[in-house]
């Protein structure tokens, strides 16, 4: 069986920056699942696993362009101190969740000063290539219930509460 739309797919992977450090990975979990070709992950990532079969393993290079996107300097923006619960302390690092006009925004604190806290909207992979060492750990056809609700249940999937 090929990775293929409305497969779901199970792989274990390892995620570095160009200077080899480690961003995200698999390693002592369950393998990520998702359903190919359904924007479940990164374009990149999933146009290069596309007619893989089960068990292989690859290096993948994925540009910003087809992963998390260039950073947008317009996505900086600074907000009154005021906009937020008195007394809750703000410090650079701290993310919050925004409603906007395209859905919900993670926001990310990179300056405070007495008056301002300055927030960037970019993703924070924005602007990075990002290196995956993938395996292939299992191919299977999507149920009618993970094609209906576009992700996979069970291990390494979606659990409904």
């Amino acid at each position: 069986m090929q990775v293929s739309p409305r497969k779901v797919v199970h792989i274990h992977y390892t995620l570095t920056n160009d200077d080899g450090d480690i961003l995200d990975s698999s390693k002592d979990q369950d393998p990520l699942a998702y359903i190919h070709g359904m924007g479940n992950i990164i374009p990149g990532l999933e146009n290069a696993l596309t007619g893989r079969t089960l068990g292989d393993k690859l290096r993948v290079t994925v540009p910003p362009e087809d992963a998390y996107g260039l950073r947008d300097d317009d996505l900086i923006q600074s907000v009154p101190k005021t906009a937020f619960e008195e007394g809750q302390e703000i410090l650079p690092g701290m993310q919050f969740h925004a409603q906007s006009p395209e859905g919900l925004q993670l926001l990310t604190v990179i300056g405070v000063d007495d008056e301002e806290v300055i927030l960037d909207g970019n993703h924070p992979m924005a602007g990075l290539t990002l290196n995956f060492e993938v395996e292939i750990t299992e191919i299977r056809d999507a149920t009618p219930d993970e094609l209906d609700h576009g992700h996979v249940h069970g291990p390494g999937g979606h659990h409904h509460g």
